[in-house]
Parts: C-alpha cells; sequence; structure tokens
C-alpha cells in the first residue's frame, strides 16, 4: 500500500519519530504513519535480542522502503537510551523535517531469567533499554516542545509509550522486563499530567504480537495460522490505534490512558483503582490488621493471573 500523502491521511504533514523501528512492532508503526501521510524518523541501533550490536542497519532498511512507497523517511541509528542519542533523535527530526510532532516510544529487547538466577547486570541492561530508553526521548521532545510553546508556536504533540501485559499482570522468569514495562506506566502518567501545559498528550499501550522477543519464547501462540485465516499476531494488527493515538486532533483530549491490544481487539485498562477499605478511626493493632485485610479480600476482585503462573 502506498503512503497516502497526496490524498491527505489521518497524519499528513506529521513528523513522527519511532524508536526501534527497524523491525517488529515499530517496523509496523513507521510503515503504517507514512501510509497515513506522516514523514517518519525510522530509529534503531540495530542490535539483537540480547542488545548487542548487529552488523547490518535496519533503520535504513525501513526508511528505503518508506521511500520506494513514496514517502518521506530518515534513519537515525542512535542509542536513546544515552543523552547523546535522545538528543540527537530529536535533533534529526527538526533539521530533517523542520518539526517533531509525535514520539513512539518501542524500543526494546529480553534478558530473561527467573529471578533467583537474575544478574545485576540483566537487570540494569533491561532497565536502561526500556525504561530509560523510554524517559531520554520523551524528555528530549518534551524540552522541545516546551520551548515552541514559549515561543508562542504551541504544538499539537502525541507521545505514544510502549508497556506490556508483563507490566501491568507479571511474567515469570521476566522480573527485569514487567518491572521496566510497569515503571513505563507511570512514567506515562508523570508525563501526561505535566505536559499537557505544551500541547502534549502521552498514552501508553500494552501490545501483544508476534516479534523477535516473543516468537520464540511463545512460538505456539504467536505462530501465524497455518489456514490463511486472520493473523492475530501480526505486528500490523497493532499499528492502527498507534497512529491513531499519534494524530493531531483524531485524537484529542486522550491524555493518560492505557490500552491493551492484540489482533482485532482493543481494551481501555482501568489501572488501580480503590477497591474495598475499612477506616477504624485509630490505630489497628497487627492482628485486627489482618482480620481486617482478610474481611476486605473476600470483598475484593481478584488480580489477573501472572504470565506464566501454573
Amino acid at each position: 500500500m502506498r503512503h497516502s500523502k497526496e490524498s491527505g491521511g489521518l497524519c499528513a504533514g506529521r513528523v513522527v519519530a519511532v524508536t526501534g523501528a527497524g523491525r517488529g512492532l515499530g517496523r509496523a508503526h513507521a510503515l503504517a504513519f507514512a501510509a497515513e501521510g506522516a514523514k517518519i524518523v525510522v530509529n534503531d541501533l540495530g542490535v539483537g535480542l540480547d542488545g548487542t550490536p548487529a552488523p547490518d542497519s535496519p533503520a535504513a532498511q525501513v526508511a528505503q522502503e518508506i521511500r520506494s512507497l513514496g514517502g518521506d523517511a530518515v534513519a537515525h541509528g542512535g542509542d536513546v537510551a544515552t543523552e547523546r542519542g535522545a538528543a540527537s533523535l530529536v535533533a534529526t527530526a527538526v533539521t530533517t523535517f523542520g518539526r517533531l510532532d509525535t514520539l513512539v516510544n518501542n524500543a526494546g529487547f529480553l534478558r530473561d531469567r527467573m529471578l533467583v538466577n537474575l544478574d545485576e547486570d540483566d537487570w540494569d541492561a533491561v532497565m536502561r533499554v526500556h525504561l530509560k530508553g523510554h524517559f531520554l526521548p520523551l524528555k528530549h521532545a518534551a524540552v522541545h516542545w516546551r520551548a515552541e510553546t514559549k515561543a508562542g508556536r504551541t504544538p499539537v504533540a502525541r507521545v505514544v509509550n510502549t508497556s506490556s501485559g508483563a507490566g501491568l499482570l507479571g511474567s515469570v522468569g521476566q522480573g527485569n522486563y514487567s518491572a521496566a514495562k510497569a515503571g513505563i506506566l507511570g512514567l506515562t502518567l508523570v508525563a501526561a499530567a505535566e505536559l499537557g501545559r505544551y500541547g502534549v498528550q502521552v498514552n501508553a499501550i500494552a501490545p501483544a504480537a508476534r516479534t523477535r522477543m516473543t516468537e520464540a519464547a511463545f512460538a505456539t501462540t504467536m505462530a501465524a495460522p497455518a489456514d490463511g485465516g486472520f493473523d492475530a499476531m501480526a505486528p500490523e494488527n497493532v499499528s492502527p490505534l498507534v497512529v491513531w493515538l499519534g494524530s493531531g486532533a483524531p485524537s484529542d483530549g486522550v491524555s493518560g490512558r492505557v490500552f491493551e491490544t492484540e489482533g482485532g481487539r482493543i481494551t481501555v485498562m482501568d489501572g488501580w483503582r480503590a477497591g474495598p477499605g475499612i477506616d477504624k478511626g485509630q490505630r489497628w493493632t497487627p492482628a485486627q490488621a489482618g482480620r481486617a485485610a482478610r474481611e476486605l479480600l473476600t470483598r475484593a476482585e481478584p488480580p489477573g493471573p501472572v504470565y506464566g503462573a501454573s
């Protein structure tokens, strides 16, 4: 499908930066935004599943793919989990296309271990790429948009962060990944509250799709249907919601929300909300607090099961 710059499109004229866009979900997002008329900064460090550099340049390949379809795209190979890389991502958008309208934070990798076998280096590496790799591009984009607002050019800016069901419910063998993805949800809520004054809306998705990170760990679930039917795990299924959240006027007023998306399903997640409670009006003894907690639990909704739990 060719891009729709000439015919308008949901994101016509917008400039969109997508991190981790060389493969999987990020690539699907970049192509979907381009199909709706956006100009794309395709970021990808070009690393393996464990974060080690790969010899090719997937960012350049995706940028060329978009251009071959008649769209506008530029590759960016910086490490967005560093100040320099995140700053250069924003600078590349502004220098190349004159502006930045939407940031899609998507980059990540896995180093799965059970907690008793999880090394500090594996914890730090996943936190760095997922959580810091969301924070720094968000920070530098926000600084740019704040400056635009102060100059009298309040933007119609959008940020779409990428969490996971692991961040919502937990996932056995993925303590580092689950904690990082939960952290992204907290970051999303704070950013939405702080940046609205600068014309910025910030939301998050928790997608389920076939990528390099999931197709090996969940091979049966993620496999494409042999009969050629609807491929529920295709990453392209996630991108329409991301494109809408990253658009201008169509998504106006939607901020600080989390959406699960998988196949043809979209679900708004409610997050932590107060359940049953008791106020004694004075201090509890430990035994009294225990009895109260037990009683409250009989009235509370049970939590969703942790992924991978038996």
